[in-house]
């Protein structure tokens, strides 16, 4: 298949090594069809002067982190593939500066975000806020500082507490929503977020009694949700591991209480076999209730030792949190919270598999409640369907046969428009009129469809080659005009059937156009069809 290739694009360009290395380098359980690697290839070649870059360089063994981050950003590229390219030459890619421009980018975000920030205001001891979240979901708690901000012109108040059960937003997880309340009020925390190192709590109301004590607590129903999304999301990445093979790696992902959607490198759409196969695979992990085993304060190396994957664009402290679910399944680090036992989950069901960006596919699953409703709407729209078969044994094959039925009847209607369009050129070339040298049909028709139309304006055409035929058609009920120039006609130039058919559909309030032998134009007043053969008489 690679020799082929190379008669399409250049050994040594940076499209077909990216597709040798890939080979090679991912350990890929065979190579892909043969239409994808011309794609992958193809689709690369458009960027070959940004490879240039890489594949001229010669004056450092480090490619900057810039030129990489600039491939993944414009073009969408993922960073190992850039790597790849670059092993292949003989250096390495500065993957600490690639994260640095990617922090950047993030800040640019955020910055876009907020228009305007105050200083904190300093209610109480200014000490570092406590978070208990992995064993809580509520907790007593003292304001320690608040400021107001506006963010997309709505005005926030951000709340620092001495104590927290609120999940502050990372690794893909959303964060916690809830209330602060006393006895006399009750305010909402609708978003927490992580800022510089600060667990940071939203609110469109600052507490009037800034002193109290307050009685805090997460939205338990929403945490639990997004707890099983969130370890589901372990189990849905080991099993594609396992299935697709050791190359793929986390890339993104998104955990909320409705959905998971996870990014994982990969080099081709994943096929039904496969999907069900993964799918499989979690839930046998799901019906196994295998207990958490969480581990604190670990460092990184040896965490890295157990074989724990750490994520796409996360940075890691020396110590580390290590999530596992059976230590020969899924060991990661993982800052986020999660269920105690998988069974917790209930069912995962994977909902989409898709395409985010070369060499990167997304997957979105839903868990217990919502993959229940999920299995619910899907049995309901079948049922559906199969009520309006009459209840059928077999639901697919009726649905088969039915479509059968439905393409030899449009064969069948095809064949009679076809008749009935024949009889109606017959009756037209019947009506024609020798004028000034040319042939002239002015009729109003009915016609079944569009097509139609222009088959009979064609027919004509050839029948007489200094025709002018123009049509005002009923076409099922919708008004259309077409106007029709001969050969022999066409090359004296004297009449030009875009311009025509511009000034006759003003008859039924549409508008159209065309070549300056052929064009057609489509209204919204039926009853105009016989003021456009008064004004074509006038035209000609």
């Amino acid at each position: 298949m690679f020799e082929e290739l190379k008669y399409k694009f250049s050994y040594n360009s940076a499209a077909l090594q990216l597709a040798l290395a890939a080979r090679a380098e991912l350990n890929l359980a065979g190579i892909p069809p043969y239409d994808f690697w011309v794609k992958l290839i193809a689709d690369v070649s458009k960027y070959e002067d940004a490879y240039e870059q890489i594949l001229n360089f010669s004056t450092s063994e480090i490619l900057n982190g810039n030129i990489a981050f600039e491939l993944y950003d414009t073009f969408g590229f993922p960073f190992d593939l850039t790597s790849l390219i670059a092993r292949e030459r003989g250096f390495s890619v500065d993957e600490k500066g690639f994260h640095e421009e990617m922090a950047k980018q993030k800040s640019r975000s955020k910055a876009d975000a907020t228009k305007e920030t105050g200083d904190w205001i300093l209610v109480g001891d200014d000490v570092k806020t406590e978070f208990i979240g992995y064993e809580y979901f509520s907790t007593e708690a003292k304001i320690v500082k608040y400021r107001k901000v506006k963010q997309k012109n709505k005005e926030l108040f951000q709340i620092v507490l001495d104590k927290t059960p609120f999940y502050a937003e990372s690794g893909g997880q959303v964060g916690d929503t809830g209330v602060l309340e006393t006895v006399n009020e009750k305010i909402a925390v609708i978003d927490t977020k992580k800022e510089n190192e600060l667990i940071v709590h939203y609110s469109e109301t600052l507490p009037e009694n800034l002193a109290a004590t307050y009685f805090v607590s997460v939205n338990e129903s929403k945490r639990r949700q997004t707890m099983n999304n969130h370890s589901a999301t372990h189990l849905l990445h080991a099993a594609l591991r396992q299935v697709l093979g050791k190359h793929v790696e986390q890339k993104g992902s998104l955990v909320n209480n409705k959905i998971l959607r996870f990014d994982f490198s990969h080099f081709a759409a994943m096929t039904d076999a496969e999907l069900a196969k993964v799918e499989t695979i979690v839930n046998q992990k799901i019906r196994e209730n295998i207990a958490l085993n969480e581990q604190r304060n670990v460092p990184l190396e040896k965490a890295k030792s157990l074989g724990a994957m750490a994520l796409f664009g996360e940075k890691y402290g020396e110590f580390v949190r290590v999530i596992t679910f059976d230590p020969k399944f899924s060991v990661e680090l993982c800052g986020g919270t999660h269920v105690p036992f998988t069974g917790n989950i209930g069912l995962l069901k994977i909902v989409s598999e898709s395409s985010v960006a070369a060499g990167v596919r997304r997957i979105e699953a839903v868990t217990a409640e919502g993959a229940q409703e999920y299995l619910n709407e899907n049995l309901q729209l079948l049922n559906e369907v199969k009520s309006v078969l009459k209840n059928p044994k077999d639901i697919l094959a009726s649905a088969k046969s039915l479509m059968e039925e439905k393409h030899a009847l449009e064969k069948k209607l095809e064949v009679m428009y076809q008749q009935q369009a024949n009889v109606l050129k017959d009756e037209l070339a019947g009506k024609a009129k020798k004028s000034n040298g040319y042939t002239l049909i002015v009729e109003k028709v009915s016609v079944p469809n569009a097509d139609s139309l222009k088959n009979i304006a064609y027919a004509l055409r050839n029948q007489f080659d200094d025709l002018l035929l123009i049509l005002a058609a009923d076409v099922d009920g919708k008004p259309q005009v077409a106007v029709m120039v001969g050969e022999k006609l066409e090359a004296t130039k004297k009449y030009h059937a875009g311009n025509m058919v511009k000034e006759l559909a003003k008859e039924i309030d549409g508008g159209g156009g065309g070549q300056p032998f052929f064009a057609t134009a489509g209204g919204k007043k039926l009853e105009g069809l016989d003021s456009v053969l008064v004004k074509a008489k006038q035209l000609i």
